[in-house]
């Protein structure tokens, strides 16, 4: 089993801020979860004004953010890492940043 990497995350999350400044500088957050039997990202809900929504999609930062944190589900069940399923990104002043939440915390997995 490999050794998980504390800069994996941060740092990607990173490199997504810098080639989505327009749509990092506005307030959000994405609430996360994966599904209990499989470390594959299952759902999102996207907590941002509609035009930053809009923005995000049209950008591909949404799909690439998507893409990203099923990467860091699958990375962190590799590593034994917990928590691993559920968690939030925000981002804000032109940064990403992302809390990892216990299993059955967000009203997604309880859907």
């Amino acid at each position: 089993m490999p050794n998980f990497d504390q800069d994996f995350e941060a740092t990607r999350l990173a490199m997504l801020a810098k080639q989505y400044p327009e749509v990092v500088k506005e307030n959000g957050k994405v609430v996360f979860c994966a599904e209990d039997n499989e470390a594959r990202l299952s759902g999102t809900r996207w907590t941002v004004e509609d035009e930053i929504f809009e923005k995000a999609t049209e950008s591909g930062f949404k799909v690439h953010l998507i893409e990203l944190l099923d990467n860091f589900i699958q990375y962190r069940n590799q590593c034994s890492e917990l928590p691993k399923k559920e968690g939030v990104v925000g981002f804000s002043d032109g940064g990403l940043n992302i809390e990892w939440l216990p299993d059955g915390s967000t009203d997604l997995s309880n859907s």
